[in-house]
């Protein structure tokens, strides 16, 4: 049996306050559901398979470019690390995976990790590589770009760092690599367009060669930050350009916080879609741009038409369709664990909401042209309220009817609190 960091009987006690009214709920809308000739059982069956991973990093406080305010019980290592996501799991049953961010999460020996990890009963998504900043002790700077960078030392360093995260992956057990760059310009005329590219898509097959047979390969595209006149990879136009010019391992990446104001982010997913280049996704809500905030806490409709296009994808049998699901978000006013918990029932929300969606009426509807009803057929399903059928598949998995109240009852950030010293505050000289 996996260690369990939370004790099952302060899960269970607090279940049994709730499993009551969880009930009845559960009933009501299985008798509702049932009228329109939807199984709930079979419903809660899919939610409860449906697993979202977590990122190393995201179980920190994050910041913003002004300043970082630490928390109490901060992870100190990739070990604390993978205890906080064990507690995500644990209470979720959503999130047994873990994505994991080198160098930071790097330590001697990588079957230390796989040991650990094994413990926990977590097991590790995609490797995450970083030359957007610079390590403590790297050679070369990657102030003005890493795989797209003038100077061939500067790229080859940034290409043999991502083979290094194969490497670390392949002794974890993880299948696939994301490849993110800051890399861009400031100024009008400060690059090439055209040349930085070429540099980027030479770098990028140099990593792809070393790819396993089984591994996967995700490029992920952002419009802005770092650089705001130009990035390099900046929409999933040119995101797809890469995944077709890389070849059959290489797919896209979407992350909700990446694209320009007012994008159309379902559409872009129906599309990678339909050509066999949607790779996954980084799930997290935004305001203004790449705020990071949890998956559903703005646009709770907007992560729901998402994956009305996934499970529609699902239903059609879409080929070539197995994208993978993380979480990447960063909290400077919240506990980390209550808010990847918070993300990973959101995001099994939207997936609950889209499998209920009446998909033959909303065909006709499209072929009629009726635009108010084939509206109407997908606000039904958002409007309905799914949350017997998330808690149900937690309590069915043995996890928490409703985990932050299980995580707060039983102390555990207060406990961390006192084993893990506390972290300074920083600044970015910002004003």
């Amino acid at each position: 049996m996996s260690e369990q960091k939370i004790r099952a009987d302060i899960i269970a006690t607090d279940n049994e306050k709730r499993s009551s009214a969880l009930k009845a709920d559960y009933d009501a809308l299985g008798a509702k559901l049932s009228r329109d000739g939807i199984d709930i059982d079979a419903i809660t069956e899919k939610v409860g398979t449906f697993f979202v991973a977590v990122p190393s990093w995201g179980v920190g406080t994050g910041g913003t470019r002004f300043a970082r305010f630490p928390g109490i019980g901060e992870p100190r290592n990739i070990f604390d690390k993978l205890d906080d996501c064990a507690v995500i799991h644990q209470l979720t049953q959503a999130t047994p995976t873990v994505s994991l961010h080198i160098p930071w999460d790097k330590v001697d020996d990588p079957r230390q990790l796989k040991t650990r990890a094994d413990a926990l009963g977590l097991g590790f998504d995609a490797m995450n590589s970083n030359t957007f900043s610079d390590a403590p002790g790297q050679e070369h700077s990657y102030k003005y770009g890493s795989l797209s960078h003038t100077d061939a030392a500067t790229r080859q360093q940034a290409i043999e760092h991502n083979i290094e995260c194969i490497e670390i992956g392949e002794a974890i057990g993880s299948k696939a690599l994301t490849v993110w760059i800051g890399d861009g310009s400031n100024f009008p005329g400060q690059t090439n367009f055209t040349r930085s590219f070429e540099r980027y898509l030479a770098s990028m097959k140099a990593i792809y060669k070393r790819l396993p047979n089984d591994w996967r390969i995700f490029s992920e595209h952002k419009m802005y930050e770092p650089a705001f006149y130009s990035t390099v990879v900046q929409d999933w136009g040119t995101n797809y350009l890469i995944a077709t010019e890389l070849g059959e391992k290489a797919y896209c990446l979407v992350d909700l916080g990446h694209h320009a104001p007012n994008v159309n982010i379902e559409m872009i997913v129906a599309r990678l879609i339909q050509f066999k280049k949607l790779g996954g996704f980084h799930f997290n809500d935004s305001k203004y741009g790449d705020d990071d905030l949890d998956a559903g806490s703005i646009d709770p409709y907007r992560l729901f038409l998402v994956f009305n296009e996934l499970v529609d994808a699902a239903h059609r049998r879409a080929e070539d369709f197995h994208p993978t699901h993380m979480i990447d978000q960063s909290h400077n006013v919240t506990d980390p664990i209550e808010s990847l918990i918070r993300s990973a029932n959101e995001i099994r929300r939207a997936y609950a909401q889209a499998l209920i969606v009446d998909r033959r009426a909303l065909e006709s509807y499209q072929e009629a042209n009726d635009a108010l009803m084939a509206s109407e057929t997908l606000k039904l399903a958002f409007r309905t309220d799914v949350e017997p059928i998330l808690a149900m598949a937690r309590l069915k998995a043995g996890g928490a009817i409703d985990p932050i109240a299980a995580y707060r009852a039983s102390g555990y950030r207060e406990k961390v609190g006192k084993e893990r010293p506390a972290v300074a505050g920083g600044s970015g000289g910002i004003v």
